[in-house]
C-alpha cells in the first residue's frame, strides 16, 4: 500500500460511498476523506468503512470531512455529487442542477487541495469535466472524467452474455461522450485477442453496441429509484489505481482535447495513458470515416450543452 496517499471522496450516497468503500478494502491509499452534505450520515458511513477495514487486516483510515479544509493535501479528488437520473430523465435534464453543485466543489478543491488530481464522476459527465476544468483553472493531465471504463465494461458484459465465454478476457473500447452519443468501437473489441468481428456477426454486435449506449437507462429503469453504482465506483478506483500505482495503463476516459483528432477546447471520451500525473498521454487511434463521424456527433452533442451554460452566463468572465 502506498503509505500517506490520501483520496477525498465528494457525495455519500450509494456511488461514494462505494468508491470510498472499494478503496478502503484494497488498501491502496492510507486515508480515505468522505465529504457529503450530510456530516452525521458521512461521520456513520466513515466509521464503518474503517472498522471493515480492520476487518479486512487493511491500514485504510476513513474520515468525515467537517469542511473543505479536511481535503487538504488530497492526492486525488472524486467528484461523486449530484443528482441521480431518474426514470425519464436524460444526462441533459441534469445539466444546470448538477453543474451548479460541481461548481461550488471545484472552487473547493481549488482553494484546499490545489494540487490533487480530480476524477469527476457526475453527470452529465463530459460537460462537468469541463466545468471542473474552468472553475479550477487545472492544466487539463489533472482534470478527468470517469466514462470510458465503464462503458467498455458494459460493452463486454453484452459481448460476455452474447457469446457465452470469455468472460475476463474481454477488452472492448468505447470512445466519445457518456451518454446517447458514445462510440462503442468493435474494431478495437477482442476477446482474449480474437477480433469479435471473428466470433459475432454483424447483426449481433449492431445489438451489443445498441445495448451499451442504453446500458445505464436499463439499470436506471430497472431499479426504479436511483442508478448503477457498483460497475460505476469499481470502474472509478480502476482509475485511482492506475494514478497511485503510477501504472501508465490506457484507459478510455473524458479529457480536454488539445489538438487531438483534430478538435481543441472540447471535453470528450478518449484512450489515454494513466500514470502519477493523470492523463499524461492521449492516445490517437486511427478511425474509420464512419467512426470519425461518429465521434464528431459526440463531441457536437457536448459541446451543446456547454454552450447551454455559456448561454446562461454560468461561467464568471
Amino acid at each position: 500500500m502506498a503509505k500517506g496517499k490520501k483520496v477525498t471522496v465528494i457525495g455519500t450516497g450509494n456511488f461514494g460511498s462505494t468508491v470510498a468503500f472499494i478503496l478502503a478494502m484494497n488498501g491502496l491509499c492510507h486515508y480515505v476523506v468522505l465529504r457529503g452534505r450530510n456530516k452525521d450520515v458521512a461521520q456513520g458511513k466513515a466509521l464503518d468503512m474503517s472498522q471493515a477495514a480492520n476487518a479486512a487486516r487493511q491500514h485504510t483510515v476513513v474520515k468525515a470531512a467537517r469542511g473543505p479544509e479536511d481535503m487538504a493535501d488530497s492526492d486525488i479528488v472524486v467528484i461523486t455529487a449530484g443528482a441521480p437520473r431518474t426514470p425519464g430523465m436524460s444526462r441533459d435534464d441534469l445539466l444546470i442542477k448538477n453543474a451548479e453543485i460541481v461548481k461550488n466543489y471545484a472552487r473547493e478543491i481549488k482553494e484546499y487541495a490545489p494540487n490533487a488530481i480530480v476524477i469527476v464522476v457526475s453527470n452529465p459527465l463530459d460537460v462537468m469535466t469541463y466545468v471542473v476544468l474552468k472553475e479550477t483553472g487545472f492544466p487539463r493531465e489533472r482534470v478527468l472524467g470517469m466514462a470510458g471504463i465503464l462503458d467498455s465494461a458494459r460493452m463486454a458484459h453484452f459481448i460476455y452474455e452474447q457469446l457465452g465465454y470469455g468472460a475476463g478476457q474481454i477488452r472492448a473500447t468505447v470512445m466519445g461522450g457518456h451518454g446517447d452519443t458514445m462510440v462503442p468501437l468493435p474494431r478495437f473489441t477482442t476477446v482474449a485477442g480474437v477480433q469479435i468481428d471473428d466470433l459475432l456477426d454483424s447483426e449481433q454486435i449492431a445489438e451489443i453496441v445498441k445495448k451499451t449506449k442504453s446500458g445505464g437507462a436499463e439499470i436506471v429503469n430497472l431499479l426504479g429509484d436511483g442508478s448503477a453504482y457498483y460497475a460505476p465506483a469499481k470502474s472509478t478506483t480502476v482509475m485511482v489505481e492506475a494514478i497511485l500505482r503510477d501504472t501508465n495503463q490506457i484507459h478510455s476516459c473524458a479529457v480536454m482535447l488539445d489538438n487531438e483528432y483534430t478538435y481543441s477546447d472540447k471535453v470528450a471520451g478518449v484512450p489515454v495513458m494513466i500514470g502519477a500525473g493523470g492523463a499524461e498521454q492521449v492516445i490517437e487511434m486511427s478511425l474509420t470515416p464512419p467512426q470519425r463521424k461518429n465521434f464528431a456527433s459526440s463531441v457536437a452533442s457536448v459541446q451543446e450543452m456547454v454552450d447551454k451554460l455559456y448561454e446562461l452566463k454560468f461561467f464568471d468572465e
